[in-house]
């Protein structure tokens, strides 16, 4: 027999060795001898008070021993089937291609950037050089910006079992089946190459191509159908049905779509500043405790947010032990964004702190552009940044304190971004409507975690790229409404916000495309 129970333990009891046969055992009233295993199911912890518990879902079995977990998936030769193009190979190219050939069909996946092991010289030149490689950066490359981010996992989709399959196949190709424990599961910038490269190696062994540093520059389109794509290279390919799935970053596919007048909205977006404190102080704050948080409690991480004047203002991609990096995809702008080790175990916690940006109310100066008006309007802030910071990777940054209170910082404290950081009045560079609110959006914070607003803290701009400032509509079975053949995918048609939800929107766009050929 298997009983699926839930107890919580404290920090003493989870010490102990066998503190869940235990608690298993006296919450179900029998024998520890009568069980055989338990298995965890989930697992998160609650430090909403001074003692803190780790809450356990388990699974008992009772004189009955638990089989051996393992995560199949019925990938089939594709070398000869019909073929689905993919552009962009990113969490949503990656499933979408995986999915295909789970159905049988083969994925041509065309990636403008690197091979994740020789995209790690383009991100050094970032940090050390402060240079830009277009093609291959933090964004662009083997993987997408989810290769190099903090890995998380967390997905507000209530399709579990659709979430569930994606984490199962992040553990078959080499993740810890602890991402199907934790509440708040996240893999590790040092551990998602491995994982990505598995998966493009499951994709080639099962006869799909992966065509690496291949920038599609047009698309050849007849009678309201997509025909063929074509290269950088002047190479054009014939297509039965394209998965746009190019990220959030990829202005370039945006600005040909609308050159072409294909159907594009302005979509609302976010944007703001990232802020960094000593790892040391939000674990004070979090866990209740003075110096050093317990060893058994991972780095704390924290959820913010609070209205302003009719615009949320609130935390995005809170990376606790992580690292502020630069996430620039051409000469001329900065953009930062966090990420994580595995282990979480920087010194430095950061966050992007951002403000909503209303498509419809908020970027008047920038209608021209109609649906790219949010576009420009990213542009402008990271151009601004740049010469902010020095015209180079240098990032402009202000104490927390002094931003609030309008004052330029003589002195900025230590950071983990790594092409440095120039002190620059941020509370005056940017524009009225997000600094206003980011600094009232502090000072509320402040009151909320305290400890939380303290010049021990730098903000570090700009966080501008949350999600795509571009919607490319799909009807209900995901096809481009006007564009027959064409499948607007994951986070770069506004579709995703995040690995998971990138990944499970990639799987649904290859089964909308098989349908239609």
């Amino acid at each position: 027999m298997i009983q699926e129970i839930q107890f919580r333990v404290n920090l003493i009891e989870e010490r102990k060795e066998d503190i869940l046969l235990y608690k298993s055992a006296i919450t179900l009233g029998i024998e520890k001898s009568e069980i055989s295993a338990v298995k965890i199911l989930r697992k998160s912890i609650d430090a909403r008070k001074k003692e803190i518990f780790f809450n356990y879902k388990v699974a008992v079995y009772i004189k009955e021993t638990p089989e051996n977990t393992s995560y199949i998936f019925d990938y089939k030769d594709v070398s000869n089937a019909k073929e689905i193009h993919i552009v962009g190979f990113g969490p949503a190219g990656m499933f979408a291609a995986l999915r295909c050939i789970e159905l049988g069909f083969k994925p041509i996946v065309l990636e403008r950037g690197k091979k994740v092991q020789e995209r790690r010289r383009d991100i050094r030149a970032i940090n050390q050089d402060h240079i830009v490689d277009e093609n291959s950066n933090y964004c662009f490359g083997e993987g997408g910006a989810g290769t190099y981010s903090d890995g998380k996992l967390y997905t507000r989709s209530l399709k579990r079992g659709d979430v569930r399959r994606i984490f199962e196949n992040l553990v078959y190709h080499g993740a810890t089946e602890q991402i199907l424990i934790d509440a708040h599961p996240h893999i590790g910038t040092n551990k998602l190459p491995k994982i990505v490269e598995k998966i493009r190696e499951t994709i080639l062994n099962f006869g799909g191509e992966v065509h690496f540093e291949t920038r599609v520059t047009d698309f050849v389109i007849k009678n309201n159908e997509i025909k063929a794509i074509q290269l950088h290279n002047g190479n054009e390919m014939t297509v039965n049905a394209v998965i746009l799935a190019t990220g959030h970053s990829a202005r370039d596919i945006y600005e040909l779509l609308h050159k072409k007048e294909i159907s594009l909205k302005a979509k609302s977006f976010a944007m703001g500043v990232r802020v960094e404190h000593p790892q040391e102080i939000i674990d004070q704050i979090q866990y209740h405790c003075k110096g050093e948080r317990d060893e058994l409690l991972p780095a704390a991480a924290y959820s913010l947010v609070h209205q302003i004047n009719e615009r949320g203002v609130y935390s995005f991609c809170m990376c606790p032990g992580g690292f502020i990096v630069p996430a620039a995809t051409a000469e001329g702008e900065v953009v930062v964004n966090g990420m994580s080790p595995s282990k979480r175990n920087n010194k430095f916690a950061n966050s992007g702190i951002v403000v909503e940006i209303n498509a419809e109310s908020d970027l008047h100066k920038f209608e021209k552009f109609g649906a790219l008006k949010g576009l420009e309007y990213q542009k402008e802030l990271e151009k601004l940044a740049f010469f902010a910071g020095g015209r180079t990777q240098t990032a402009p940054a202000q104490r927390l304190v002094d931003f609030v209170e309008g004052k330029l910082s003589t002195n900025l404290n230590d950071c983990s971004y790594q092409p440095g950081l120039k002190s620059a009045p941020l509370h005056s560079l940017l524009p009225k409507h997000i600094g206003s609110r980011l600094r009232k959006g502090f000072d509320a914070f402040g009151k909320k975690m305290y400890g939380y607003y303290t010049n021990e803290a730098n903000i570090v701009g700009v966080e501008s790229r949350t999600s795509s400032p571009v919607n490319i509509p799909r009807k209900e079975d995901l096809e481009h409404p006007q564009i027959k053949g064409l499948f607007p995918c994951g986070e770069g048609g506004g579709y995703a916000g995040g690995i998971v939800s990138a990944a499970m929107d990639g799987e649904r766009c290859a089964e909308a495309a098989i349908s239609k050929i």
